[in-house]
């Protein structure tokens, strides 16, 4: 069963799809390459990003606060953050959110169940939307220590 301590450092994503009760098909909400970093502290805290490997660009010379909305929509919209304290339960990790890119998530336990094999960590988690039950895989692998330990 997995430890807090063993969940101390940096991933990276490799994977996240996402399968639906009573359906075959299974979808990968930021392509089948995205990107993502999660940070587990030692004090407790965390911090999950993932977005699409190639997102557009916003334009360079003006303030995206500035920008039409269905423009910054469309760019906001495919990159995923939350952050807050999380600890470990009997095999599950258990992420309370305090803040979000998404409004609704502050204020929610977002339950993991976590499997460690080496350094590949496997969470997986569901949730319901529009009636529709989804189950969450997501794989992340220990990110290298320093910059000479990189691939």
């Amino acid at each position: 069963m997995i430890e807090q301590q063993q969940l101390v450092g940096t991933w990276q994503l490799e994977s996240w799809s996402i399968g639906y009760e009573g359906r075959d098909a299974i979808s990968n909400p930021f392509g089948e390459d995205p990107r993502g970093l999660l940070v587990y502290s030692d004090d407790g805290w965390m911090s999950a990003s993932i977005c699409r490997r190639e997102r557009a660009l916003l334009p360079a010379d003006e303030s995206p606060r500035k920008l039409a909305d269905a423009v910054v929509a469309a760019a906001y919209n495919s990159y995923f953050h939350y952050a807050g304290r999380y600890r470990v339960v009997e095999g599950h990790v258990v992420h309370y959110v305090t803040q979000s890119l998404n409004p609704n998530f502050p204020g929610t336990e977002q339950l993991r169940h976590a499997e460690l094999d080496g350094q590949t960590l496997v969470l997986s988690g569901k949730d319901e939307v529009g009636g529709v039950t989804r189950y969450h895989t997501l794989v992340w692998h220990r990110a290298p220590a320093t910059e000479a330990d990189r691939d």
